[in-house]
């Protein structure tokens, strides 16, 4: 294994730790995530650079643009939990509530 394939597997298995043991606060959560996508990002197009393959240079901008949308999609779930609740602490949230 060379060590940026190392550097790029430790650094999405310490964002999966993150998520895994400090889920107190709903911005942590999503922070450990783009860590994750970040990293699988840099990957992907290192990968792409490695082979010299054109047809695989597309994959790191699709996985840009998705990275993209799931930020903005959980930074609007941040807010409205924001408002109702008053923090974003995920102890406080209940699903059964309304």
């Amino acid at each position: 294994m060379t060590p940026t394939h190392f550097a790029f597997s430790t650094a999405f298995l310490l964002g999966l730790a993150g998520l895994a043991f400090y889920r107190d606060h709903l911005l942590s959560a999503l922070l450990c995530l783009e860590g994750m996508m970040l990293s699988l990002f840099l990957a992907l197009a290192l990968w792409t650079l490695e082979l010299n393959a054109t047809n695989f240079s597309a994959s790191p901008m699709l996985l840009l643009a998705f990275s993209a949308c799931e930020a903005s999609a959980g930074l609007a779930l941040l807010v409205a939990t924001a408002r109702t609740h008053g923090t974003d602490r995920l102890q406080n949230l209940n699903l059964l509530q309304c």
